[in-house]
């Protein structure tokens, strides 16, 4: 048993980190932020390292400190029914039913789209998204190599090619960052929108499936002991995290600065697609279309591979590894051809949902060598947390919906209640509110 790592294969655990987290979303969003958030990019990308950065890191270290190993275990000190929803809930959302589908749409409009003419755009989904799913399940069917296929070869395409055009944006900046006002929630709140926007990486989530991945690759690697486990993961994170934030950081300076040569745009897709175009003309697009397509299949075959693996170890009785596999591939592929502005917009909602049960469960594994796992600290940090993200999905449910005559009563409530939830954190004061009551009856029983 090994003590700790040479730094090349702290590097290398990092790189798969990388690997894993940043994909479809990550090229996205913090683009479209700093094009919105304009002469306000600064405070909005602080906030967005926040969630799209610390959140992850910190999913992985509670994992090790816990000593848990799946999510299943991680929650089940709040109870076993808890733990199966809760799990489940969060690998279909970062599995079939939103963010592996968004790896193939996102790859399609960005890479593909714009070859191709608006009639066939249908056709041309359906095509991409069936050759990209078949790649993916051909790589998600040998999970024993996924160190090899991620951490060393597509990660290090990906971050070649994407670095082609960030070089480009500091070389020859398109206008200056500061000379563009902010647009909607970046005006008054850029901070607090950024830590909102890191959300719809599902970075955060993502990294209570992925840790099981990372926990085994560096047990492969021969460090077995717990407390050298986190250490060596905290290694390997802080280097992902230093590469993940020096990337979000030039996106979003390449969206705040693209106002000066491309105008805006509805989507980061479109922007990216814009820049990558005024910089290379038809050479950036193919350029783009390889960065895109290379990091949105390392993300999808990394979720496939987690699903699986959690599904199978879940229900042992049920499928096996290989069946979920394709199982979930599947589902992927029917739901890609819904199209990618569906898919965000529905995918909204459940992460304002989840996202804050999320936090609270990092912070109580964290903590889980002091307060000992106990349950009634779990269970009504728990319970007061999804009271209050209840009326954060009822407030970012599509428009039709949210503004029913019961929905708006609902949210009207919500509103009064609960403080900071115009800022999407009304669930911040509950969770320490159970935390304090769970701690206070677990101190009296124990006196």
């Amino acid at each position: 048993m090994r003590e700790r790592f040479e730094f090349k294969e702290s590097v290398l655990i990092g790189s798969l980190l990388f690997g894993l987290f940043f994909g479809a979303g990550n090229l996205i969003f913090p683009i479209q932020m700093g094009q919105m958030a304009g002469k306000n990019t600064l405070q909005a990308t602080i906030g967005f390292l926040i969630t799209g950065v610390g959140l992850p890191l910190l999913g992985v270290l509670a994992a090790a400190v816990c000593r848990s190993e799946s999510l299943y275990e991680m929650a089940k000190p709040v109870s076993r029914v808890y733990s199966i929803l809760f799990t489940c809930m969060l690998y279909l959302t970062i599995g079939p039913l939103f963010a592996i589908p968004r790896t193939a749409t996102v790859s399609f409009e960005v890479g593909l789209n714009p070859f191709i003419g608006a009639e066939h755009g249908r056709v041309g989904l359906l095509s991409f998204s069936f050759i990209f799913f078949l790649i993916t399940l051909y790589y998600s069917l040998r999970p024993g190599r996924i160190l090899d296929w991620i951490g060393k070869y597509l990660t290090t395409i990906f971050v070649v090619l994407l670095s082609i055009l960030l070089i480009a944006t500091y070389v020859k900046p398109m206008g200056q960052a500061g000379q563009y006002a902010a647009q909607g929630n970046y005006i008054d709140k850029p901070f607090f929108t950024g830590i909102l926007e890191g959300y719809h990486t599902m970075d955060a989530l993502a990294s209570l499936a992925f840790a099981i991945v990372i926990i085994s690759n560096v047990e492969k690697l021969g460090v077995r002991s717990p407390g050298r486990k986190t250490a060596e993961i905290l290694k390997s994170g802080l280097i992902c995290a230093a590469g993940m934030s020096l990337i979000y950081a030039s996106l979003a300076y390449m969206g705040a600065t693209s106002l000066g040569s491309t105008g805006r745009a509805d989507n980061g897709a479109r922007i990216m697609s814009m820049v990558s175009e005024h910089y290379f003309g038809f050479t950036g697009k193919l350029l783009l279309a390889s960065i895109v397509t290379v990091a949105c299949l390392k993300t999808a075959i990394g979720l496939i591979t987690s699903c699986g693996q959690m599904f199978s170890k879940m229900f042992p009785n049920s499928l096996t590894y290989n069946q979920y596999a394709v199982l979930f591939t599947v589902i992927s592929f029917i739901i890609a051809n819904f199209g990618l502005n569906n898919i965000i917009n529905l995918s909204v909602p459940v992460l304002m949902f989840l996202y804050p049960l999320a936090i609270t469960l990092m912070v109580l594994s964290l903590l889980s060598p002091v307060i000992e796992k106990q349950r009634d600290i779990y269970i009504w940090t728990t319970a007061l947390t999804m009271f209050a993200a209840f009326f954060d999905f009822c407030n970012t449910l599509p428009k039709p919906i949210k503004e029913t005559v019961l929905m708006e009563k609902v949210i009207s409530f919500g509103h009064k209640i609960l403080p900071g939830f115009d800022y999407g954190f009304g669930w911040i004061l509950p969770a320490i509110l159970g935390f304090v009551i769970g701690t206070a009856i677990w101190k009296s029983r124990k006196s």
